[in-house]
């Protein structure tokens, strides 16, 4: 079973791999990075563990038993309580249930571990699997949204007071 990890400096070079073996699949669905964030990845990787270590973002690698990185949950964007997640699961992972399980673990760590009762995500028109994730993990839809130029929808999930 894979484990959930907080980011640590030497998850980048399996990372870089994940995100440079999954870039079509991701961009099938999400807005693509960019060729930038493969060209500086590494003052990337830097700058994410500066953000986590500020406690604005806690980001989060969905690790096998090799030491392969499976997928990513994220929580960006923290304050008053609350924070915005995203996720991405590597193509030969996906419909697996490794999204609904990594998400369901990550909000009990969201409540208990960092303190917050709100979550926000959001998915584009064309993913239903996400929609499928969110909606299993307890979100709600809240509205309707637009991601890189594509129709999305908004939800939210209040989190109760748990441990992790």
């Amino acid at each position: 079973m894979p484990e959930l990890q907080l980011l640590r400096p030497d998850h980048a070079p399996a990372l870089l791999a994940f995100e440079r073996e999954n870039r079509a699949h991701f961009a099938a669905s999400v807005p693509d990075r960019g060729d930038g964030y493969f060209l500086h990845f590494d003052e990337r990787h830097r700058a994410l563990l500066a953000e986590q270590e500020a406690g604005v973002c806690y980001f989060h690698v969905l690790v096998d038993a090799e030491g392969e990185i499976l997928g990513r949950v994220n929580l960006v964007d923290v304050a008053d309580g609350a924070a915005e997640l995203g996720y991405r699961i590597a193509k030969r992972a996906a419909g697996k249930g490794l999204a609904s399980r990594a998400v369901r673990e990550l909000c009990q760590r969201a409540a208990g571990r960092y303190g917050l009762s709100v979550l926000r995500a959001e998915t584009t028109l064309d993913n239903p699997a996400s929609q499928a994730v969110l909606t299993r993990t307890g979100f709600a839809v809240v509205g309707e949204t637009e991601l890189d130029g594509r129709p999305g929808l908004s939800y939210l999930r209040s989190l109760g007071v748990t441990g992790d």
